[in-house]
């Protein structure tokens, strides 16, 4: 899967894009899980600025950002997690 993501990536940075746009476009959104024992809702997906892939949760009108490697899962898992796998994978 990170091959089909970065198929013209030359550098870490594209490979990384790559990544994010396979992400942002298959993981089912949005969708509620339990950040800290706070329940939130995934409205979207984010590159932040250092280079990681975020999850972008709400929850009473706050708005904050989640390292998707970090995001706990609800069970059942929505569809295109499989894409968050590929980007753990890459990432190490």
């Amino acid at each position: 899967m990170v091959e089909v993501a970065a198929v013209d990536a030359c550098t870490e940075d594209e490979q990384l894009t790559g990544l994010f746009t396979m992400v942002e476009e298959h993981l089912g959104l949005p969708f509620t899980t339990v950040v800290v024992g706070v329940g939130v809702t995934v409205d979207g997906i984010d590159l932040s600025l250092d280079g990681r892939i975020v999850a972008v949760c709400s929850y009473g009108g706050v708005r904050q950002s989640v390292g998707i490697l970090d995001l706990p899962l609800p069970g059942p898992v929505p569809g295109g997690t499989r894409w968050i796998e590929a980007y753990r994978h890459w990432a190490g």
